[in-house]
């Protein structure tokens, strides 16, 4: 349905009781101890399809429901198509897209309720960073791929890269938690939404085809271009990528950014990411709050038109400000991390908004991630340097308390009270003890379910939510400790780009003790090398190789992403091996890799 301006006014209604910082009454501030409220004592609401939460959390599913807004007179903001947003900006020669979401179905569906506004040729696309745009290819259903200009960040083909390698199971773990990827679609543990989004991938856009097409102009610096007749103000902003920017259309006082979410900023992402630096967001705020615009885009949620903007971007502003300031303020003060987050709490101001609601993270882990970030892990707690390795520590505790039993009962009380931070806690000493049973992880598993619908963070409650059915066995993740390298991703890249990434796949107990070098030789030309230097493996050019496999790269491809074991394609006739047999068996049954092993 379209919102039009009454969509924007529900947007901007929402924030409407934000005290404009440069009108309005002042305020009396009266200093009083900050209540932590990431797990307040409140009676969980019920969701749509009867998921229960924190009041706030559900209150936040309309904001992400499907719908598209007009913006002004010459823009359409997609939302709740996808995790994120897809924006069209009509300039004096066609439309110009911005994001492309996670697939081409989902571009696709987007592009068709633009349709039934204008029907003016799709003619660019911009990038606003490089979560979003796999579904651009859909747009060469409409125009040939000579005449579609793609705009984006220099480091979003490296980024695009980055994932999935090294890391790639950690990773993978982190999505399914933060973002309820395994929670079911309705009861009390339903996914409700994903904080920026109701899912990470809308169910009705599957198969999810991949359509990403790399920028033919490439930005590193402001820069300004003129699209489609329109001036295009480019200014990198790092976000949660640093290949984030903002865009600017003077014309139409639009801004379009990604730093200014429907909910608190992410300064740690419970999945697991690299550092944000809160300073250099902060940058890029102050920037918007510069160019005084009349529209507000972001990458998420609703858009904002008029007065309300200023607010809005004063108070992201702030609040950001205010955790990054108070923690520093903390940590030299001497505040250990327990301490620290306790004392840094959002003033009550910041609830009046959305914007600053913690409504996808939590201040506490902001604070923590700060402190990692500045610090590293040391918070000067004397008990840090050198602690117990965790299941002895665990089990002393529990014989302190007077034996698994009485560790069980208080933490059963602290349950039924509702004191969830410390039944948390002492079950947790009963699941890592060595003679946990299914009724401890009982135990925790409802700790956790009740955390879930007590916190306003849709990341918190999918994390805990994802955990209290692993526990309770009823979704298994053990495929998400293990390297799986997707086929596509595989294919999409150069032939040698995953073979530097077995480095981490190394099993130290089965490392041949002599020196092994291994070169490729792809069907195109390409060749690189690895030396396993018995623990170690170091990528080479393979120049000095003494083992040596010949193959195309869609057979590496089949091999690394476990469709294809690799002695079955030598039998096969799809690769061959050079080099004595032993150690040939030996440098492939180094790897944690399935499909690697004899006999597998």
């Amino acid at each position: 349905m379209l919102h039009g301006h009454s969509g924007i006014a529900y947007a901007s209604q929402a924030i409407s009781d934000i005290r404009n910082p440069l009108s309005g009454a002042r305020q009396t501030r009266t200093m009083k101890p900050f209540i932590p409220d990431s797990l307040p004592d409140v009676t969980p609401a019920e969701g749509p399809a009867g998921q229960l939460a924190h009041p706030d959390a559900v209150a936040q599913t309309q904001r992400l429901s499907p719908a598209i807004y007009a913006v002004g007179e010459r823009a359409w903001c997609v939302v709740g198509n996808g995790l994120s947003n897809q924006t069209f900006i009509a300039g004096e020669n066609g439309i110009i897209a911005i994001d492309s979401g996670e697939c081409i179905e989902e571009m696709r569906d987007a592009v068709k309720q633009l349709r039934k506004h204008t029907q003016a040729p799709i003619v660019a696309c911009i990038y606003t960073h490089f979560h979003y745009v796999n579904g651009t290819a859909a747009l060469l259903e409409e125009v040939g791929p000579d005449y579609l200009q793609v705009y984006g960040h220099h480091l979003i083909a490296a980024n695009r890269a980055r994932f999935g390698g090294e890391v790639g199971p950690r990773s993978s773990r982190g999505l399914v938690h933060q973002f309820g990827v395994l929670l079911p679609e309705d009861g009390p543990d339903g996914l409700l939404h994903c904080g920026l989004g109701l899912e990470l991938r809308n169910a009705a856009h599957a198969p999810f085809t991949a359509g990403y097409i790399a920028a033919q102009h490439t930005i590193s610096k402001p820069t300004t271009h003129t699209i489609a007749g329109l001036q295009v103000e480019f200014t990198p902003a790092p976000s949660d990528a640093n290949d984030s920017m903002t865009l600017w259309f003077p014309e139409l006082g639009i801004c379009v950014n990604n730093l200014i979410w429907p909910a608190l900023f992410n300064i740690y992402a419970i999945r697991g990411e690299e550092y944000r630096d809160p300073r250099e967001l902060l940058t890029g705020i102050d920037h918007i709050a510069g160019l005084e615009p009349e529209h507000l885009i972001c990458t998420h949620g609703p858009p904002l038109s008029g007065g309300p903007v200023t607010a809005a971007i004063t108070d992201y502003r702030d609040a950001i400000a205010f955790i990054w300031d108070q923690t520093v303020r903390g940590i030299n003060q001497g505040l250990r991390l327990s301490a620290l987050t306790e004392q840094v709490q959002l003033p009550e101001r910041f609830k009046r908004s959305y914007f600053t609601q913690q409504l996808y993270g939590l201040v506490e882990h902001h604070v923590r991630q700060i402190h990692a970030g500045l610090f590293g892990w040391l918070d000067e707690d004397e008990s840090h340097i050198f602690p117990m390795p965790e299941q002895e520590r665990c089990a002393r505790l529990i014989q302190g308390f007077g034996g698994a039993a009485a560790v069980r009962s208080q933490a059963q009380a602290a349950l039924t009270a509702g004191d969830l931070r410390w039944a948390a806690e002492l079950a947790t000493w009963l699941i890592r003890d060595a003679n946990a049973n299914a009724s401890d992880r009982q135990l925790l598993a409802q700790v956790l379910r009740q955390m879930a619908q007590r916190t306003p963070s849709a990341n918190v409650r999918n994390w805990c939510l994802t955990r209290a059915l692993k526990l309770e066995g009823q979704i298994d993740l053990n495929r998400f400790n293990i390297h799986r390298f997707r086929l596509e991703d595989i294919m999409s890249a150069a032939p040698t780009r995953y073979i530097s990434v077995m480095r981490v796949l190394v099993d130290p107990n089965r490392a041949p003790d002599d020196v092994l070098e291994m070169a490729w030789h792809f069907a195109s030309g390409e060749q690189a090398g690895l030396a396993l230097r018995r623990e170690v493996a170091v990528p080479t050019d393979g120049a000095s190789a003494e083992l040596h496999i010949h193959l195309s790269h869609e057979t590496w491809a089949m091999i690394l992403s476990n469709k294809l074991n690799l002695w079955d394609a030598e039998t096969q006739n799809l690769i061959s091996m050079v080099g004595d047999r032993a150690h040939l068996t030996s440098f492939w049954q180094t790897f944690d890799l399935e499909s690697l092993q004899a006999g597998s």
